[in-house]
């Protein structure tokens, strides 16, 4: 029975054992797909023809071919074919087809959202949790019909990016 490492299940050495090189070669081959991982898509679940030696994918749901049974998983062609890294909760992978982040919750991968208390700016604060609506402009002894509009809109805007509540 081979000795797996408990989070990635990278190839483990065990004492007297043969060959050490193999087992020490196949986890530098996974330790090489999950640094700073880049995938080419999340969006396929058959493998590609002619791959280039480095490229990775995230296997998408209802795989087949050499992918069957790796739903979820980070496969990365290497020489020796393809190598499977299981996904870990938090694992980050950059998608280069859509330019986003990948995230992987729970038991599944959440693309393009990233989740934050807050976002600084040279230390600023420039988002914060979302502030309580904002009431709309009435009332008044003069009317101003076009700063109420433009008043309206800031409020509509800052609502629509999820800053304040509508």
């Amino acid at each position: 029975m081979a000795l797996l490492s408990g989070r990635f299940g990278l190839p483990l050495l065990a004492a007297g054992q043969a060959q050490k090189e193999l087992t020490h070669n196949e986890a530098l081959a996974l330790i090489d797909a999950a640094l700073c991982p880049a995938a080419e898509s999340a969006a396929i679940a058959t493998p590609p023809i002619s791959p280039a030696i480095g490229a990775c994918w995230i296997v998408a749901d209802a795989p087949t071919g050499a992918w069957s049974g790796q739903a979820g998983c980070l496969a990365c062609w290497t020489t020796g074919g393809w190598r499977f890294l299981p996904a870990a909760e938090g694992m980050r992978v950059w998608l280069k087809d859509q330019s986003l982040w990948a995230v992987r919750e729970a038991t599944e991968w959440v693309m393009g959202e990233e989740r934050a208390s807050r976002i600084l700016v040279d230390d600023q604060p420039v988002v914060g949790a979302r502030g309580a609506a904002v009431a709309l402009p009435a009332g008044g002894a003069t009317i101003d019909a076009e700063a109420r509009t433009a008043i309206a809109a800031i409020i509509d805007r800052l609502a629509a990016h999820g800053l304040i509540e509508a």
